[in-house]
């Protein structure tokens, strides 16, 4: 981790001093419970701004769609949109619960948020004032990690108060979903095979 956090500091004007917990993202949807990808067929599903979360759903069977998440969300109420995905904190926060009566813990995409500083700013700072700030936000995190832990834990029960299903994965009903997105694998590979066989061989 330390040796991605040096490659990433040397492309930006800013120092990490950690990372705040997003969370995995999890599937929700109007139609139907989701336990393969055969059933996300034809479902046309929000996504975040990204080519490969959109490419992910293309190969999953799903109609991603880049929307803003404002717009999103209005499109789901008025049911013109079938499926979103989203940490089950954020489904909640957006009373997305309410629409959508069906969700699968996928865990398809993982997302933290990292603390940025100034990097000529901090790095001016004397010592003691620079390592004052990385212990606090060692200790930020620390607490945000937990009150994470508590929300999403909140936020599955209000899915089912608002009856709600939600549904895990098998370990075969796992496997399929990853097999289908092997091409972004592959991809990767091919792009990216030095910081992919680092990764793997850190592992």
């Amino acid at each position: 981790m330390a040796e991605e956090l040096k490659k990433i500091e040397e492309r930006v004007n800013y120092r990490i001093l950690g990372f705040f917990e997003n969370g995995f993202r999890q599937i929700s949807n109007r139609l139907r419970p989701v336990h393969r990808p055969a059933d996300l067929s034809g479902m046309r599903i929000r996504v975040l701004p990204s080519r490969i979360q959109a490419r992910t759903f293309e190969l999953l069977g799903a109609v991603p769609l880049m929307w803003d998440l404002t717009e999103a969300i209005a499109a789901i109420k008025a049911g013109e949109i079938d499926a979103q995905e989203n940490p089950f904190a954020n489904t909640v926060t957006y009373d997305v619960h309410k629409f959508h009566r069906f969700h699968t813990v996928t865990n398809h995409f993982y997302i933290s948020r990292p603390i940025f500083v100034h990097r000529p700013t901090f790095d001016a700072y004397p010592t003691e004032l620079q390592d004052a700030f990385r212990d606090a936000a060692r200790e930020a995190v620390t607490f945000q990690r937990q009150l994470a832990v508590e929300e999403d834990e909140a936020a599955r029960r209000a899915v089912i108060d608002a009856g709600g299903e939600i549904a895990t994965l098998d370990a075969r009903e796992h496997a399929a979903f990853v097999q289908a997105v092997q091409p972004l694998h592959g991809q990767a590979q091919t792009q990216h095979p030095e910081v992919l066989k680092a990764a793997l061989t850190r592992n």
